[in-house]
Order: structure tokens, then sequence, then C-alpha cells
């Protein structure tokens, strides 16, 4: 199951999901949500949305090598930043999954990142109250920069790492915007969540 809303469509002006299958059992199982779901559910997207969606579709390479350009410099400013507790993007040599990313991902490694700062959850929140690029919104994927604050008490928290449970994470979908923008957001909404960078300090 696919979101087209997000990276597809790519322009936050869309709704439409895929039940991409292939094989025997692939393909029965989409030919019995043709059949079932769709008429129990009425699970078909409309002519519109459809249209938006290919549309948006044709700038989808171009759009992906951006997002990753862009996360992969937003990632690395992150990770250096001592204000930041932890970074996981695995574009970065940190991430315990690296070399797998580097031997399976062709061409980037994705426009979505997660991180904290390094600080309690009215840290967290102050901090994404002072972006003004990046915007707080809770379906990412789109061409602008987004992003949610989720608690360390989650219900899925059983699932994250250990540093996910202790700060929380900051699920960011970077943008298409210019990176030296992002970063310079990123860097003031830090300074007013937990003061400016103290000089000769490494991150946590």
């Amino acid at each position: 199951m696919h979101s087209l809303t997000k990276y597809v469509n790519g322009h936050g002006d869309a709704m439409g999901g895929a039940v991409i299958g292939g094989g025997d059992a692939g393909t029965a199982l989409v030919e019995t949500v043709r059949g079932e779901a769709m008429v129990n559910v009425g699970g078909a997207i409309s002519p519109f949305n459809a249209w938006l969606i290919m549309r948006g579709s044709v700038t989808l390479p171009m759009r992906m090598r951006a997002h990753c350009a862009n996360a992969q410099a937003v990632a690395e400013f992150l990770e250096q930043d001592p204000r930041v507790a932890y970074v996981a993007y695995p574009g970065l040599a940190s991430h315990p999954q690296h070399d797998l990313a580097a031997r399976t991902l062709d061409g980037g490694f994705g426009g979505m990142l997660a991180f904290a700062v390094d600080g309690d959850p009215d840290a967290q929140n102050r901090f994404v109250a002072a972006l003004r690029v990046i915007t707080s919104a809770v379906s990412l994927g789109h061409d602008e920069s987004l992003i949610v604050h989720v608690a360390g008490d989650d219900e899925r928290a059983r699932f994250y790492p250990e540093e996910f449970r202790r700060y929380g994470h900051l699920r960011f979908s970077v943008g298409l915007e210019d990176p030296r923008d992002l970063v310079a957001d990123l860097d003031r909404a830090l300074t007013a969540a937990v003061g400016p960078a103290q000089p000769g300090t490494t991150p946590s």
C-alpha cells in the first residue's frame, strides 16, 4: 500500500493511494481489493485527484533528487550541532544501517529524517513553535518542509530506539526550499528553544 498523497503527488493538493502487487499471491490480493474493497468501501479516487497525482508524478525523479540532497545537508548540520540530542538519517555515516542504505538505495537516502532537541518535551515544542520556514504539520512528504513532534510515550514507543523514547522525536520531511534557508531556520529555532550553541561543545 502506498500513499500517493505524499511524494508521488508532491504538492500536498490531492488525496490518493495505491495497492500494488506482483506474482500470483500479489495479483490475487489486488484482485480481491478491486472486487471487494472498492465495492464495499468505495475506495475509488476522484478523477480530479487522479489527474493531479498523474501531473505531479512527472516531476517525481527531479523532486526526489532535491529532497535527498536537502535532507543530507540538513542532517549533517543537525548532527554537528551540540543542541541536538541525536539525528536518525541513513545518509549519515553514524547511522547503524548506513552501509546497507548505501548499497541498496540508488540516488539518495530519502527526504525524511528524525531528530530531537537536547531537552524536555517543552523544549521540543518551543523549537517547533519558533520555526518560520518549516511548517508544523502531520501530513509529510510534500514540496514544502514539514515537521511534527512525536512524544516519547507515543502508542508505538515500544518499537522505538531508546533515544526516541527518552526525548521523543521530531519527524522532519525536508522539502524543496534552499537548504541554506532551512539550516538558518533550524539554527534560529534551536536558539529560541535552548539558547545559542556554545563554542567548543559537541553534540550529546
